[in-house]
């Protein structure tokens, strides 16, 4: 078992494995499904939900963890944070975003409402549609802010792209305020996406 949970690729086949033998468990007690729009609904959500965990709780260990405790951290360990840790974590905090977005889309077209909900359904009053609206309003905007403000001037600031110093700190400080904005938005956009499921 230790060289199971060791190993970060070895954990991740395990946890896929499990899942996987869990949903055969549920598709035989189920005498199967039919494998229509509905299960690919079920598919696509799980992937949303999964790769949504992945982003916002990236969001959230920045803006918790890692800015408040830089201060903290001496100057000659602070490269470790720099080079290595901020980089991996912006890589899958970056495509978490694009394939929450993404998976979210597919979602909502496989549900027949991602016009309906793009347009806070003005044209059919539908509360449930407004509220995965606004949601997906909200998503869509903190990717935006993801790929192309953060993670731009987090290249600066982290030194993979080449700059001036005086533009380093400029671009550390507008990444750190876009990274608080899309805090600001996750609590709001969260709500209302667990609401369209549950309140209507």
């Amino acid at each position: 078992m230790s060289n199971l949970l060791s190993s970060l690729s070895k954990t991740i086949h395990a946890s896929l494995a499990l899942a996987i033998i869990l949903f055969l468990g549920l598709f035989m007690q189920n005498d199967g499904f039919s494998f229509d729009r509905a299960f690919w609904s079920w598919v696509a959500r799980y992937v949303h939900v999964v790769v949504g965990i992945m982003w916002i709780g990236l969001l959230w260990y920045f803006n918790f963890v890692q800015i408040p405790n830089m201060g903290k951290i001496p100057d000659e360990q602070k490269p470790a944070i720099g080079k290595v840790i901020a980089p991996a974590a912006l890589f899958y905090f970056r495509w978490a975003a694009a394939f929450t977005v993404l998976s979210g889309l597919i979602l909502a077209g496989l549900n027949g409402y991602l016009h309906d909900a793009m347009t806070f359904s003005i044209g059919s009053g539908i509360p449930k549609h407004t509220a995965i609206g606004i949601g997906m309003w909200l998503g869509l905007v903190m990717a935006f802010n993801v790929w192309f403000v953060i993670w731009p001037n987090q290249k600066r600031a982290l030194g993979i792209v080449e700059c001036d110093p005086e533009l380093k700190a400029k671009s550390a400080k507008t990444a750190m305020l876009f990274s608080r904005t899309n805090t600001l938005l996750s609590l709001p956009m969260l709500l209302t996406m667990v609401a369209a499921q549950n309140l209507y």
